[in-house]
């Protein structure tokens, strides 16, 4: 026994922690071994045998071993049954402490840290400092009052900030307009507003450079093999992401699936798992990464301190509920690990949140074609008024041909817009179903308002479409570029007011006025405009 320990020891302590786990597994063998044949005197004595403590040392060691080793629920069970022995044995209280708050369970962490705190005040310095830690990210997780100031305006240099898993206002229901279960507000809520922070299961990145396709998608392919095998071993590993990935669609039978409650994705709510929990075999493991893995930097997405080449794939599972519309109202910021999930318009309680999967401010035939891609056929209002809308209207087959099948040089897209808002006047289209027209012809406002050739006042002002457009379809950075550049000759403080609404669509509340001033490089006076 003696020789196993010091050889167990020493693999630990080389961070062989694959060896370390299996010559610890035989020291723990020998030693409950030995107890059952040797059983101390005094079944309830106070004092333990030095057998015991040889034991509960040994699976706190195995527990950090598991742990480095990426297995929460053997590691969690090893530091139990330490304290089963010795219920204030210090090193066992830290290692619980450390993979609770690996896990985001921050309150649970908190009370392993106070615990040890008390067995050893000596260490006060580093456990005081895993205690503020719990009690910031456990008020984050309840309030969801995250910012991102200090780091933007830092440059995103420095270390990433530290985020907790968040559940807003949102429930999973059945989706009446689009397609199997989708996520939905419990109530009114304004642009910016953030509705859930997650973090990956996994996740895998790469630079792409600039070689050839061929390269480039190799490139993918290894990635994404890298991918599945660390979201197979996390779900092998740990029963309540097997359990979070099981409730994901396979992508058939959308009827059939439960609904489940909002709570499972909760950490800090949740308890240890049990050992009957649900077989997800790799066929079922691959058809739930082909539908509900997100890539990071898509049209509907922002990237926070990374560079604009890397490409990054991973699964966030409530974020994974997240339906395709051509009118979204959500988007998502990436920081590291997580996902920030904010609302891009207005909402009101019991509308379903939706992402734009792909590029929405093009004309419908475009999205058909983008969406048959994706394996789907969008249904969202926009997509049904301009499927009956575009059937008999030649003129629009015209205008898209004119304004965005040519040239840029060869088009005057002042003259294109003209007749773009004269047809809309002719067919009596208002409300939001212009923003949805002008968001189908986004490429010819977006170059016209660019081009030397103004028309003054025969069409309508840039900062008119834009607000028509993001009621429509959500805030989107090239609108916001479109009212920036023309902010020059007019920055009041109503065109201030506009930019940081379309602003937080954009980059979301967790982003504060100072650093979305820097982000969207508009001089912003002192007036509260934010």
């Amino acid at each position: 026994m003696q020789e196993l320990r010091l050889k167990a020891s020493e693999l630990l302590l080389r961070e062989e922690w694959h060896d370390s786990v299996q010559v610890y597994t035989q020291f723990i063998t020998l030693c409950r071994s030995h107890i059952e044949k040797h059983p101390p005197p005094l079944c309830n004595s106070p004092h333990l045998t030095k057998i015991q403590r040889s034991l509960c040392l040994g699976l706190s060691n195995r527990a950090e071993a598991h742990f480095r080793l990426r297995d929460p629920d053997k590691a969690l069970r090893d530091c139990n049954q330490a304290l089963e022995i010795e219920p204030t044995h210090y090193k066992s209280l830290l290692g619980k402490g450390r993979i609770l708050f690996a896990l985001n369970r921050y309150s649970a962490a908190l009370l392993c840290f106070k615990s040890a705190l008390l067995e050893d005040p000596q260490s006060n310095e580093t456990l005081n400092g895993y205690i503020e830690k719990c009690k910031k990210l456990e008020s984050l997780s309840r309030t969801g009052a995250f910012d991102l100031t200090d780091w933007v305006l830092n440059g995103f240099r420095g270390k990433t900030p530290e985020l907790a898993e968040y559940v807003g206002a949102v429930k999973i229901k059945r989706s009446e307009e689009l397609s199997g279960r989708g996520l939905f507000a419990t109530k009114n809520m304004d642009a910016g507003t953030l509705v859930l922070v997650t973090r990956a299961i996994a996740t895998e990145r790469c630079i792409l450079s600039n070689e050839e396709e061929d390269s480039a998608e190799n490139a993918q392919l290894v990635m994404w093999k890298s991918f599945i095998d660390q979201v197979s071993d996390s779900a092998a590993k740990c029963t309540w992401i097997r359990r979070l990935i099981s409730t994901l669609s396979p992508g058939d039978d959308e009827a059939s699936l439960e609904i489940p409650e909002t709570e499972l994705f909760k950490r800090e709510l949740t308890e240890e798992c049990g050992e009957s929990e649900p077989d997800l075999s790799s066929d079922d493991l691959l058809n739930i990464l082909d539908v509900n893995s997100l890539v990071e930097d898509s049209v509907s997405a922002k990237v926070l301190g990374k560079n604009s080449d890397y490409y990054g794939v991973g699964l966030w599972v409530l974020a994974s509920f997240i339906n395709h519309s051509c009118i979204p109202n959500s988007r998502r910021l990436h920081v590291g690990d997580y996902v920030m999930v904010h609302l891009s318009k207005d909402v009101k309680a019991g509308e379903e949140l939706t992402f734009s999967y792909f590029d929405v401010l093009l004309p419908l035939e475009k999205r058909k074609e983008m969406s048959q891609t994706w394996g789907f056929s969008c249904h969202c209002r926009r997509c049904r008024f301009e499927e009956g809308f575009w059937a008999d209207k030649q003129e629009l087959k015209e205008i898209e041909m004119m304004g965005l099948g040519k040239g840029k040089g060869m088009v005057d897209f002042g003259g294109v817009i003209f007749r773009i808002e004269e047809a809309m006047k002719r067919w009596n289209v208002r409300g939001r179903e212009k923003g949805y027209l002008r968001a189908s012809f986004w490429g010819v406002y977006e170059d016209g308002y660019a081009s030397v050739k103004r028309w003054g006042r025969r069409i309508p002002a840039s900062d008119v479409v834009v607000e028509s457009v993001a009621e429509a379809v959500g805030s989107d950075e090239r609108l916001l570029k479109v009212l920036m550049r023309d902010m020059t000759n007019k920055s009041g403080v109503l065109e201030i007011e506009r930019a940081m609404k379309l602003g937080k669509g954009v980059y979301g509340k967790v982003v504060k006025k100072k650093s979305l001033r820097s982000l969207i490089g508009v001089e912003i006076q002192e007036q509260k405009v934010y």
